[in-house]
């Protein structure tokens, strides 16, 4: 929580309880359904809550955003993301029916209102997202035939709508075909943490 603090200290009381809560909400869980390593529960803060609100340094979403999470898994980036932007609605997405019900036990354990999860693929999706987001899911070019279907066209974002990934290791191959319109930040540019050094931010613009 330290850190979470650190580097978002205008969170608001109840902010701050919500992420206080979901660590032992996922410790819980965890020991039940293994969304998340057991080796790497411990560090469920830096790893886990902390990389998934790399997203919120890049960008802040305006009230009224809509954002889809492709492949949460136990909730990342998505509920992290939820807490921060109360007004922001968030759609999160697993083809594991388990993992989406830790979701929503977290999501209603801390009273996010803004969150809908469901036990779903990506191509079965229809409507429209303002902003689609991922951690790690798959690589660039099959994630955005994908979701491109699902970027609304309507911007309300001072940054045009499009995806925003999580990602790790050697992009060259996977933005080959968006090198010139990608964006691409290394994580240290937000977190001095090591932990951070190999793991990096992809935005590409979609609308």
């Amino acid at each position: 929580m330290k850190e979470i603090q650190h580097y978002f200290p205008a969170l608001t009381e109840q902010q701050v309880k919500q992420f206080e809560a979901i660590g032992d909400l996922y410790k819980e869980w965890n020991s039940k359904i293994n969304v998340i390593s057991r080796k790497d529960i411990d560090n469920l803060y830096l790893h886990h809550v902390l990389h998934s609100l790399a997203i919120a340094r890049y960008v802040s979403f305006t009230p009224g955003t809509t954002v889809m999470d492709v492949g949460t898994g136990g909730g990342f980036p998505g509920i992290p993301l939820a807490i921060l932007f109360p007004e922001t609605r968030f759609l999160l997405l697993d083809s594991i029916g388990k993992k989406i019900r830790v979701v929503r036990e977290v999501a209603d354990a801390i009273g996010l209102t803004n969150v809908e999860a469901i036990h779903s693929r990506a191509e079965e999706e229809k409507r429209k997202f303002h902003f689609v987001v991922s951690r790690a899911v798959m690589p660039l070019p099959e994630l955005i035939r994908i979701i491109r279907k699902n970027i609304a066209k309507e911007q309300i974002n001072s940054l045009p709508n499009g995806i925003i990934c999580l990602k790790g290791g050697d992009l060259t191959s996977e933005l080959h075909s968006y090198r010139q319109v990608a964006e691409v930040m290394s994580l240290t540019d937000f977190f001095s943490d090591p932990f951070f050094k190999t793991k990096k931010l992809v935005y590409v613009p979609l609308g």
